[in-house]
């Protein structure tokens, strides 16, 4: 499971305008957009809808910005890049501790992540027998209010060993020097099959944890309120490039590693990878949403996050009264 936190520095401007050929004049916008990781997968409809035109159809010049340390719900919040690609837990963490940010698309329709461990193991079967276990890490307080609730869900204590090692985990995992860690299912998960490595997995959802979209675009509550035109061109073509990714996958793929030749390299890969995105629904919605974020699921995660004490104030004190969640998102852009 990718997690976002390198440093650099990023200087940005806002601009633009231009006339539209004989008619009246139309203000052109710019804006930037910050990954949260390297180029993958979730990120197809961004690259996607600049390489097919949408972006420029809609009145929009996108610079997307290439990843860098700091997370880009931190550049968002900072006013370095206007908008983000935005993990559902640093969402909700930010905000509730006073950042301006505010979700704008919902990248995936439903959860990505899910517990992993050595598929050739037979003493682990269910949840519960974690206890007791090695957990790889990343370090958040979200993993450890995540795994003991699923482990206490299914009966179990809820106690376990963390040792943190970013995505050396998944080597350790491999290795056998841990027992179990998080991943996405649609990536680190597709790259272990392709491998060949065997894995069981638990997914949170079976086991008490309630549903989220996993990742956001999101941007500036402040910025929004002076940018509105803007923000509705660029989530709008946003939205068409991931939906156009969802119907023609091969020409997506092939886009996407166009548009980053040094950072990816396998298409097989790739092209796997969006495959799962598809089948799963996580892009498009078994409904036909592309990108509407789903008022009940921001409501869930928002109170299990509050319940469990990992939503904090500026000062790092866990909350007290419950936010209004609603203000955490928005979907009017659509």
């Amino acid at each position: 499971m990718t997690m976002n936190t390198r440093t650099a520095l990023f200087s940005l401007a806002i601009a633009a305008t231009l006339s539209s050929a004989g008619q009246a004049t139309a203000q052109e916008h710019s804006v930037s957009m910050a990954l949260d990781w390297t180029p993958n997968t979730n990120h197809i409809g961004l690259f996607v809808a600049r390489a097919k035109g949408f972006y420029e159809e809609a009145g929009v010049e996108v610079q997307i910005l290439p990843y860098a340390d700091t997370a880009a719900g931190t550049l968002v919040a900072n006013g370095v890049s206007d908008f983000g690609h935005v993990s559902s837990m640093a969402l909700f963490a930010q905000r509730a501790a006073g950042a301006d940010l505010i979700a704008t698309y919902a990248v995936s329709q439903s959860e990505t992540g899910r517990l992993v461990f050595d598929g050739n193991r037979d003493d682990i079967e269910r949840p519960s027998d974690l206890d007791g276990k090695i957990y790889a890490g990343f370090g958040s307080d979200w993993e450890r209010a995540l795994i003991s609730a699923m482990i206490q869900h299914d009966g179990g204590e809820g106690e376990f060993e963390i040792v943190t090692l970013g995505t050396s985990a998944y080597e350790a995992l491999a290795n056998g020097a841990v027992d179990f860690t998080l991943e996405v299912a649609t990536w680190e998960g597709v790259r272990a099959d392709l491998d060949g490595r065997p894995q069981g997995a638990f997914y949170y959802g079976d086991y008490g944890v309630p549903d989220q979209h996993t990742g956001y675009i999101a941007t500036r509550e402040s910025w929004l309120e002076d940018n509105r035109e803007a923000a509705e061109a660029f989530i709008k073509a946003t939205q068409r490039g991931y939906a156009y990714a969802v119907d023609n996958p091969d020409e997506a793929t092939d886009i996407l590693i166009s548009e980053n030749p040094d950072a990816l390299t396998d298409r097989d890969f790739v092209r796997a990878s969006l495959q799962a995105l598809i089948d799963g629904n996580f892009l498009r919605s078994e409904d036909g949403a592309v990108g509407l974020l789903n008022p009940e699921k921001m409501e869930a995660m928002g109170s299990f996050l509050f319940e469990n004490g990992i939503l904090r104030d500026m000062d790092g004190n866990p909350l007290n009264e419950r936010p209004d969640f609603t203000a955490f998102y928005t979907n009017e852009l659509f």
